[in-house]
């Protein structure tokens, strides 16, 4: 029995001392980017990314979770409005409008609460494009030493690189159909 508890704790101190070494030499940013084009002038593009109320009609978060609680606080589409946001499924947190370049670039800070506590920065950005409008997603974030060793075991581009492609379809979706936010 005591030979097994030497084991455990030979391999538990191996995978401490892995993850604190690997952490030096991981990546600590991450950097998302996804894009898409839209058959429709950058008039009606601009207000469905520009207004937090409106980003809930197509954000693939809301959609994971319908019964997602939110609240929207400040101005409306003003700097410094806050989109708030508590689901049993895709956690908790909120987003502030930090930067508005109007029908060009929306920046927000984001704040994680649960399931992890965390915070980036996103921005949205509309360009044209012979067909329409470009809208291109972004997203940066920094991970802590020794988290950052967990980008080792998860592909976060892909993980997220398909939210934000399902947002951004759900985005192109709902301007060529003319929806409008409930």
């Amino acid at each position: 029995m005591k030979k097994f508890f030497k084991i455990i704790g030979l391999l538990l101190l191996l995978i401490i001392a892995f993850v604190l070494i690997a952490g030096i030499f991981v990546k600590k940013e991450f950097h998302l980017e996804r894009s898409i084009t839209i058959n429709a002038p950058r008039e009606a593009v601009w207000p469905k990314i520009s207004s937090l109320a409106e980003m809930k009609a197509w954000s693939p978060w809301m959609a994971m979770d319908t019964a997602t609680k939110t609240s929207i606080e400040g101005v409306p589409d003003q700097v410094g409005s806050v989109f708030k946001w508590h689901s049993e499924e895709v956690g908790v947190g909120d987003q502030t409008l930090t930067k508005i370049d109007p029908m060009q670039r929306v920046e927000s800070h984001l704040h994680f609460v649960k399931p992890f506590e965390g915070e980036a920065e996103a921005y949205i950005a509309l360009g044209t494009a012979p067909e329409g409008s470009r809208v291109t997603w972004g997203f940066d974030t920094k991970y802590a030493y020794p988290m950052n060793t967990m980008l080792l075991f998860f592909d976060m581009d892909d993980i997220m690189g398909k939210q934000y492609d399902d947002g951004l379809a759900r985005l192109k979706q709902t301007v060529e159909s003319g929806q409008v936010a409930k």
